[in-house]
C-alpha cells in the first residue's frame, strides 16, 4: 500500500514538472512574440506619402524653387524703386575756392516709362562754368519718351517675365512633385507586394511542413508507400526555395522602399527594424474609386493640365519678349523738361516755356536695324516652336490618360479572371486531397495541383500590383490639373 502512495505521489510530481515546462514555455513565448512586436514597425500608406512629401530632398528643392521664382519677382519690381541721391564737395588750390557743391535728388521711374525727377542744388565758388547757376537751385523735371519705350520697356518686360516665370515654376514644381510621388507610391505597393508574395510562401511551407508529417504517420502505419514520403519532402524543399527567394526580395523591396524615407532636417531614415506595411493589395479602396477617377479626368480640362499651363506662360515670355524686342525697331525719342526755380525766388505762374526751364530732345536711330530685326525674328521664331510643342504636349497628355485608362480597365477584368481562376484550382487541389484520402489518386497530382494554385495566386498578386500602378497614373494626372490650388500642400490617398 506504502509503495501504491509513493508511485502515485512520483506521478503528480512528475505531473507537476510537466505543467511547469509548459507554463515557462508558454511565458517565453509570449515573452518572444512582446520583443518581436517591439522590433517591428508597421508603416501604412498615407504615413508614407506624408513622409515623401514633406522630407524628401527632392520635394524640398522644388518648393524652393518656388521660393527663387518670387525673389525674382521682387528683383524685377527693384527696377521701379525710387533712387535717392545726394553728392557734396568742394575743390580749393592755392588759396582759390574753385567750388563748394551740395546736391540731393530723387528720381522715381513709372509703369509707362515716364520718369520724374526733382533735386536742391547749392553751389558757390570762385571758379564757376558759366552753365551753372551760384546759389540754391530746385529743379522738377520729367522725361518722356515718344517713340521707344512709351508702350513697352525693359522694366516692364522684366517684371512681366517675372510673374510668368513663377507660375511655369509652380506648373514645374506640381509636375516635377507628382512624378516623385508617383515614383514613390509604386515603390510602396510593390514592396507590399514582395511582402503578399513572402506571406503566401510562408504559408506553402507550412502546410507542407504538416503534410510531411501526416505523410510520415500514414507511412508509418502502413497506409502510404515510402515514395510518398519522398514526394512529400521534395515538394517542402522546393517551397522552402521559393520561401528563401521571395524573402530576399522583400528585403530588396524594402532597400527600394528606404530611399523615399527621410527625417525631417532632410537626413535619410535608416531601416534598422523590421519594417512590414499595414495595408494589403486586396483590400484597397482604388476598386471602388477608379471608375469617378475615370470620370473627373474625363470632365477636367486639357487647358488646366499644369504641364499646358507651362507652355502657356512660356509663350507668355515671349509674346513679352517680342513686344520688347519690337521697341528696337522704333527710333528712340526722347523729351525732357526740366522746372528751375532759385532760391528764395517767388513765382506767382508757372510756366512751362517762358522762363527758369530746360528742356531737351534726344534721338537715337541705328540706321540698318540689322541686329533689331533680328533679335525681333529670332523670339517670333521661338514662340512658332512653343506653339508647335504646345499642340505635341497636348496630344501626349491625351494618349497617355487613354493609355492609363485602358491600363486599368483592362487589368481590372484580368483581375476578376484570375480570382475566378484561382477559386478553381482550390476546388480542384481540395477534390484531389479527397481523392487522396480515398486512395484514388497520388500525392504528385496534390503537388502538382498545388503548384498551379500558387502560381495563380502569384499571378493575381502581380495583376493587382499592375492595376495599382495604373491607377496611380491617373490619381497623379488628375492632380497634375489641380496648379495653382492648395493641393500642393496636401497628400491625396
Amino acid at each position: 500500500m506504502a509503495s501504491l502512495q509513493i508511485i502515485i505521489q512520483l506521478k503528480q510530481q512528475a505531473a507537476m514538472k510537466r505543467r511547469n515546462k509548459l507554463f515557462l514555455l508558454l511565458m517565453l513565448i509570449g515573452f518572444f512574440q512582446f520583443a518581436h512586436a517591439q522590433d517591428t514597425l508597421k508603416l501604412s500608406h498615407q504615413e508614407f506619402l506624408v513622409v515623401v512629401k514633406n522630407y524628401h530632398p527632392l520635394a524640398f528643392r522644388y518648393r524652393l524653387q518656388n521660393q527663387l521664382a518670387k525673389a525674382e519677382i521682387q528683383s524685377a519690381r527693384g527696377n521701379f524703386d525710387p533712387i535717392l541721391a545726394a553728392k557734396k564737395g568742394s575743390k580749393t588750390i592755392d588759396g582759390t575756392n574753385y567750388y563748394k557743391e551740395t546736391n540731393v535728388g530723387l528720381g522715381i521711374p513709372t509703369w509707362y516709362g515716364v520718369e520724374l525727377n526733382g533735386s536742391y542744388n547749392y553751389i558757390d565758388g570762385q571758379r564757376l562754368n558759366n552753365s551753372e547757376t551760384k546759389g540754391g537751385l530746385y529743379q522738377f523735371g520729367i522725361t518722356l519718351p515718344l517713340s521707344k519705350n512709351l508702350l513697352y520697356d525693359k522694366r516692364r518686360a522684366l517684371l512681366d517675365q517675372a510673374r510668368f516665370a513663377l507660375q511655369m515654376t509652380e506648373a514645374e514644381q506640381l509636375l516635377l512633385t507628382n512624378d516623385l510621388m508617383l515614383e514613390a507610391e509604386n515603390a510602396y505597393w510593390e514592396w507590399v507586394k514582395a511582402h503578399e508574395v513572402f506571406l503566401l510562401q510562408n504559408k506553402a511551407v507550412k502546410i507542407n511542413q504538416d503534410r510531411l508529417l501526416f505523410i510520415k504517420k500514414t507511412y508509418q502505419y502502413g497506409e502510404r508507400a515510402a515514395i510518398d514520403t519522398t514526394e512529400a519532402l521534395a515538394q517542402l524543399q522546393s517551397f522552402q526555395l521559393e520561401q528563401k527567394d521571395a524573402y530576399l526580395e522583400f528585403v530588396k523591396a524594402t532597400q527600394q522602399l528606404s530611399l523615399f524615407l527621410w527625417q525631417e532636417n532632410q537626413q535619410p531614415y535608416e531601416v534598422s527594424k523590421l519594417v512590414f506595411p499595414s495595408e494589403s493589395l486586396t483590400d484597397n479602396i482604388a476598386y471602388q474609386n477608379y471608375l469617378s477617377l475615370i470620370k473627373d479626368i474625363d470632365n477636367a480640362s486639357l487647358s488646366d493640365h499644369a504641364s499646358m499651363l507651362f507652355y502657356f506662360r512660356k509663350q507668355n515670355i515671349l509674346e513679352s519678349e517680342r513686344r520688347f524686342k519690337f521697341q528696337s525697331l522704333l527710333p528712340r525719342v526722347d523729351f525732357t523738361y526740366n522746372f528751375l526755380n532759385k532760391e528764395n525766388y517767388q513765382r506767382n505762374l508757372f510756366s512751362l516755356f517762358q522762363n527758369n526751364y530746360q528742356y531737351g530732345f534726344k534721338l537715337e536711330l541705328p540706321i540698318f536695324l540689322r541686329q533689331a530685326r533680328a533679335d525681333y525674328r529670332i523670339v517670333k521664331i521661338k514662340a512658332q516652336q512653343n506653339e508647335l510643342d504646345t499642340e505635341y504636349k497636348k496630344q501626349e497628355i491625351n494618349s497617355k490618360i487613354m493609355l492609363y485608362k485602358n491600363v486599368v480597365l483592362n487589368y481590372n477584368q484580368q483581375i476578376n479572371l484570375a480570382f475566378q481562376n484561382v477559386g478553381t484550382y482550390e476546388r480542384l487541389l481540395r477534390a484531389e486531397e479527397v481523392k487522396y484520402s480515398n486512395g484514388e489518386s497520388s500525392l504528385f497530382l496534390i503537388n502538382s495541383r498545388e503548384n498551379k494554385l500558387m502560381e495563380g495566386k502569384e499571378k493575381l498578386l502581380e495583376l493587382r500590383l499592375k492595376f495599382l500602378q495604373g491607377y496611380n497614373q491617373l490619381k497623379w494626372t488628375k492632380e497634375n490639373f489641380n496648379v495653382g490650388n492648395s493641393t500642393l500642400a496636401k497628400v491625396r490617398t
